[in-house]
């Protein structure tokens, strides 16, 4: 294998690829980036048997030379050092030479350096996937409900489905769900191109999500999604992303979230959050969170919290609207921060059926995300 190629479609490539290889592999094949050269282009491929990810850097864009084949081939380059090395070249331009042994040449400008390549033959081949159930949806858009869902997964490997998010799609609705057991979020958006494709049950676990989000492009360029078996494809641009499905059934939660409410109110999102965010200060002392929120007789909202060491926060909100039963509930604000940190809109309406049912929480302007917090039982 012998190539020359531009310095930052090599780095943007193995940027992207890198993202699969893990630290802990045990595997010493999987510590590498597998380089494919032929006369279209040169692919770069990365695994760490959940992830898979395969880039691939065509020999022109547009009217721009990008990579030059003097000779094809193929070879495995340890990824860590290669990372950041690439970065550091101090020319435009890198040439690689494979030799006997997988010993790999690189220079740029009067940088030479060698590294001792492993056997492509050794890595393992991707995942072949039926393009069967095929969806397209813009980037900004998964990038969206990716981040308004995946805080809610859990972190327990005891429960490895729940460290996942719920996919499913019937009459072109797209949904995702992620619970960890003391809250929820649920998002959901309509597309235009999956008439008769159904699926349900794809859990995908909330790391590799958010490894995939790095990857998508801000701007709305599309995605396409292929559902299989046990894998998920995503295709974006000249990027390959295979991810593993978790293995187990996600639990229902549509039975956890209330049709009715006794008390409704609607509140300004940012005022809420740094009302939140002042009180969470102190209950974070208490390694509680507890932050506690009652109607008061003025028509006011009273958000305050407390720590035995440091004192007591407490302040004043006016809400938008306010229907129902007067209420004193205490919840853990850092589950409500979170959920504020991702809404758009701005007013929020809480709902609540009762002191110990889950609170909820829907951005106002928004039909499409729906959140559960489920509150806590206090003394006072």
């Amino acid at each position: 294998m012998k190539i020359s190629i531009m310095k930052n479609y090599l780095n943007d490539s193995i940027q992207q690829v890198s993202k699969a290889i893990s630290s802990r592999t045990t595997i010493p094949i999987l510590s590498g980036i597998k380089f494919d050269v032929n006369h279209q282009g040169v692919t770069l491929t990365a695994s760490d048997t959940d992830i898979s990810i395969q880039s691939f850097i065509p020999l022109e864009d547009g009217d721009k030379s990008v990579v030059q084949v003097d000779q094809p081939g193929s070879v495995v380059l340890p990824a860590k050092f290669f990372v950041e090395i690439i970065k550091k070249l101090p020319s435009q331009e890198v040439h690689m030479e494979v030799k006997d042994n997988f010993n790999t040449f690189i220079s740029a400008g009067a940088t030479e350096i060698q590294l001792v390549g492993l056997d492509p033959e050794e890595f393992p081949v991707l995942p072949s996937i039926e393009e069967n159930q095929t969806v397209s949806i813009p980037g900004d858009l998964l990038k969206n409900m990716i981040k308004q869902t995946v805080f809610s997964i859990s972190t327990h490997e005891t429960t490895p489905i729940l460290t996942g998010v719920l996919w499913s799609l019937g009459d072109n609705e797209l949904k995702f769900v992620a619970t960890d057991r003391h809250r929820l979020a649920t998002r959901s958006a309509m597309l235009d191109n999956a008439e008769g494709v159904r699926f349900n049950n794809v859990v995908i676990s909330g790391k590799t999500l958010n490894e995939l989000s790095k990857i998508v492009p801000d701007q709305n360029t599309l995605v396409d999604i292929v559902v299989a078996d046990n894998q998920v494809l995503f295709k974006i641009d000249r990027v390959l992303f295979y991810s593993r499905i978790l293995d187990g059934t996600y639990p229902d939660t549509s039975r956890i979230i209330p049709t009715s409410y006794k008390t409704e109110l609607v509140l300004d999102t940012k005022k809420l959050s740094e009302s939140i965010d002042r009180a969470y200060l102190l209950s974070r002392e208490e390694k509680t969170n507890i932050v506690r929120m009652q109607t008061m007789d003025s028509g006011s909202i009273e958000i305050s919290s407390s720590s035995s060491e440091l004192g007591k926060v407490r302040e004043e909100i006016e809400p938008a609207d306010f229907n129902g039963e007067p209420l004193k509930i205490s919840f853990n604000s850092k589950y409500m921060l979170d959920v504020l940190k991702v809404v758009e809109s701005e007013q929020l309406m809480i709902a609540f059926t009762g002191v110990m049912s889950p609170i909820i929480l829907k951005p106002l302007d928004d039909s499409h995300s729906l959140y559960v917090i489920l509150p806590y039982r206090t003394t006072n």
